[in-house]
């Protein structure tokens, strides 16, 4: 038997179970010349699809399991099996791994699972003359002979009988096979239109997952905006609040400081209404002392003339009239402080009105001016009188 590095995929499936018919043989002779080559042609029927793993052994006839193979030689695959060519194949046996006795054997093929696919008729390895060489055999011998033949002949139809059901199981299976290819066919087209369908499906929703993506991007985008701005928003809020609580203090102020500015307003008009009350007491005082004194220089002057000698009554008089001057000089000195401190007062109610009139200058310009999201405060203005 042959020595080789990988063995070849046998099986033990019994000869029943075999598929004879997808692999025939051709031009295989009754007997070989030993010690020559021997090439072995085959036929690959329509149905059958070779494989890597094939191969073709050399059984000596009566085998029953793949196993039992003495030689073998590995398939070539065809290029192309849809040619006529690719049909018509040969393997070449080298002579020196062929037997070497003159049983009966014949060529196999065997698939890479071990089952075999095509048997050919049955040979012999023996010198190509020996068929003219007279043979002296005796009764015995005859009857052996005979006894093997029918052997053969009943294991023949044994082979042909199998042959035949593997025939009609091959049919079958064929037609088994063909239905499935139609199937496979149906499920190929319903799957391709299926991946069309999966496939244009995908683009629409790979569109719109891309436009949502462009909306997120879009709506993060504004949000982050609308983010900043409410920042801004609510600082501008926060300063014009501060604002707003300064002007509404400084209003109050505004307002307590107005309110004090009447009560000094009031004070001063009531300190002027009594000055110039006493104004015009100090007038009239005056006025009275004028006519006083008028009346005394013209009593002194009835003194002085010609003709009065009273002394005493003449230096009681010039004392009357020299207290009625110092009189008149204190009254009008009263006069003239009353008068510069009415001057005084004056001034100052015009300062003071002027200064008021200036806030509520400043208070309504304030309040025209934008006040942001709060409301408007009015103004306080109040004119001093």
């Amino acid at each position: 038997m042959e020595e080789t590095v990988e063995d070849p995929p046998t099986s033990a499936v019994l000869l029943d179970h075999c598929h004879f018919s997808q692999v025939i043989f051709n031009s295989v002779e009754k007997f070989y010349v030993p010690g020559g080559d021997v090439t072995c042609y085959y036929t690959l029927t329509q149905h059958f699809i070779p494989r890597r793993k094939d191969w073709i052994g050399i059984f000596r006839v009566g085998w029953k399991t793949t196993r039992e193979y003495y030689t073998f030689m590995w398939v070539a695959l065809p290029a192309d099996l849809r040619s006529e060519s690719a049909k018509q194949q040969e393997v070449q046996f080298k002579a020196y791994y062929l037997p070497k006795d003159d049983e009966y054997y014949q060529f196999c093929y065997v698939d890479q699972d071990g089952v075999v696919r095509g048997a050919s008729i049955p040979f012999q390895f023996r010198p190509e003359n020996e068929e003219d060489i007279l043979v002296v055999t005796t009764q015995g011998e005859v009857e052996e002979i005979e006894q093997h033949n029918k052997e053969l002949c009943k294991e023949n139809q044994e082979l042909k009988d199998s042959c035949v059901s593997l025939q009609k199981q091959n049919s079958d299976l064929q037609a088994e096979l063909h239905k499935k290819e139609e199937e496979l066919e149906t499920l190929k087209s319903t799957s391709k239109k299926s991946d069309q369908r999966a496939k244009a499906q995908k683009e629409r929703w790979e569109t719109e997952l891309l436009r949502l993506k462009e909306e997120n991007q879009k709506v993060s985008s504004e949000n982050e905006k609308m983010g900043v701005r409410v920042d801004q928003l609510q600082a501008q809020l926060s300063t014009q609040e501060k604002e707003m609580e300064k002007l509404v203090q400084g209003d109050e102020e505004k307002t307590e400081q107005l309110e004090l500015l009447k009560k000094e307003n009031s004070q001063l008009l009531l300190t002027l209404t009594h000055q110039r009350e006493q104004q015009k007491k100090l007038e009239q005082t005056v006025q009275e002392m004028k006519q006083e004194e008028t009346t005394a220089k013209k009593k002194q002057q009835e003194l002085t003339a010609p003709g009065n000698k009273s002394t005493a009554v003449e230096e009681q008089l010039v004392q009357e009239v020299g207290r009625l001057k110092a009189k008149v000089e204190a009254g009008k000195a009263c006069f003239l402080e009353k008068y510069k401190e009415c001057q005084r007062l004056h001034r100052q109610i015009r300062q003071l009105r002027a200064a008021a009139q200036l806030e509520v200058k400043q208070d309504q310009k304030s309040q025209q001016e934008p006040m942001g999201m709060g409301s408007r405060e009015p103004a306080v203005g109040t004119v001093i009188g």
